[in-house]
């Protein structure tokens, strides 16, 4: 660390690329740790259909509403995008963590139908900044030969709530009686966040002093489409939302899936699946950046369309387990390497960009996946036939990371250099 004429301590950085040198930095774990204080303020939310049902929301009502935050999710995502960059992410960040305590304290007194809309529209939008104001700093703080073990533990920081929440809410309730007083109580968790950014934002934005001074501004729309249009990262984008797809049908129509099969439990499958892609990415998160990650991409993915196939046939409580974790070690591999694959194509000024677009391809993911998969139930199709249709998608990710892989080839054979996108390429410097 050297320091700056301020006095405070400047995240080191390579002098020829103004890339960190190393990854766990001050800074860096920090916003991991306001990443995981952000997202217990949302997984509490996991039984928020029955807390609906038991404030006597209609039915007709309840699926709606319990979707508006990730409709909020899609719709603003890319209102934050053109929006956020370095130099504004960190005040972006402070007032969307006290949106989400204002919310969740909001719950208590708010049962209104009309109500309840304006309330999740307004947690959703919260949630939106906060996380694009994450990705759009914490990309400045790491290396990028350490991309995949980068993404490995950001992502552990935000599974671990969904761990955590359900089970210190089903602890509580009994002794509230109300999910509300829980949410309103759970708002606490945005202070420790809050005091570390306000204590540590001066640090933070010296910490960014030493990057390219084009990352503290907006890019001009000439720019953004130049770069919205570069073949490597509409594929990424693609396979991003193809993947995602399928684990938003999985995750929302599991329940269905094991009642029509009548093996195992979608109460199980879940935190079997949760911690076997913690246990990947804290384990195995240091060899991320060792392997060609498009192959291992690949390899991973048909696996995935291995399981898709398989699933409905599982013929035991055992089978259906392993299958769990067999989908958990997928997911956990291939989405930080997608993650570390876009940070890695992308120049030092849209890495923010980039990763934000793969977060939107995420919204879009869980926002079509329950539609589609509703219409398809609704038109008579048993819920297995789901498993098909995830399978077939995930076939056409596998065929897009193969072309995605050419095109790697073909750069590196272009320019000379090593794999270039497979193992990154020169950014703008």
């Amino acid at each position: 660390m050297t320091s700056s004429a301020a006095g405070a301590p400047v995240l080191e950085r390579d002098g020829a690329t103004s890339e960190p040198k190393r990854l766990l930095s001050f800074e860096f774990v920090l916003l991991s740790a306001v990443s995981f204080f952000g997202f217990c303020n949302i997984a509490v939310f996991y039984s928020f259909f029955s807390y609906l049902e038991r404030i006597g929301v209609p039915a007709e009502w309840r699926g709606f509403l319990l979707g508006l935050e990730p409709m909020a999710a899609f719709a603003l995502r890319p209102v934050a995008i053109a929006f956020l960059h370095a130099g504004n992410a960190l005040r972006a960040l402070i007032l969307s963590l006290v949106m989400i305590a204002v919310a969740l304290c909001s719950y208590a007194f708010t049962t209104s139908i009309a109500g309840l809309v304006v309330l999740r529209l307004f947690h959703g939008a919260a949630f939106v900044f906060l996380v694009s104001s994450i990705l759009t700093l914490i990309v400045h703080f790491i290396p990028k030969e350490k991309s995949g073990q980068a993404f490995g533990i950001l992502s552990v920081a935000t599974l671990l709530p969904y761990a955590v929440m359900p089970f210190v809410t089903e602890a509580l309730l009994p002794r509230t009686g109300d999910e509300a007083i829980i949410y309103a109580w759970i708002s606490l968790f945005a202070l420790p966040a809050l005091i570390l950014l306000l204590s540590c934002g001066k640090r933070i934005r010296a910490a960014l002093d030493g990057v390219d001074s084009g990352v503290m501004r907006r890019p001009v729309a000439s720019e953004f489409l130049l770069n919205v249009r570069r073949a490597d990262v509409l594929l990424l984008i693609a396979v991003n939302l193809l993947i995602y797809f399928c684990h938003s049908t999985v995750f929302f129509f599991m329940k269905s899936l094991v009642v029509q099969m009548d093996t195992g439990s979608a109460g199980v499958f879940f935190p079997i699946c949760t911690m076997t892609m913690i246990v990947v990415r804290v384990c195995g998160g240091i060899y991320f950046d060792k392997v060609n990650q498009l192959r291992s991409i690949g390899i991973f993915m048909a696996l995935l369309a291995g399981f898709f196939l398989v699933f409905a046939h599982a013929a035991s409580a055992e089978a259906f387990y392993v299958l769990a974790g067999t989908y958990g070690l997928c997911l956990g591999i291939v989405l930080p390497l997608l993650n570390s694959t876009m940070f890695r194509i992308s120049p030092p000024r849209f890495r923010g960009v980039n990763t934000n677009l793969a977060l939107f391809s995420m919204d879009a993911g869980f926002f079509l996946g329950p539609f589609a998969g509703g219409a398809l139930l609704a038109a008579g199709c048993p819920p297995t036939r789901l498993l098909d249709v995830c399978a077939g998608f995930v076939c056409l990710a596998l065929v897009l990371v193969i072309v995605l892989e050419r095109i790697s080839r073909r750069q590196t054979r272009d320019t000379g250099c090593a794999d270039a996108v497979a193992h990154g390429v020169p950014g703008e410097e």
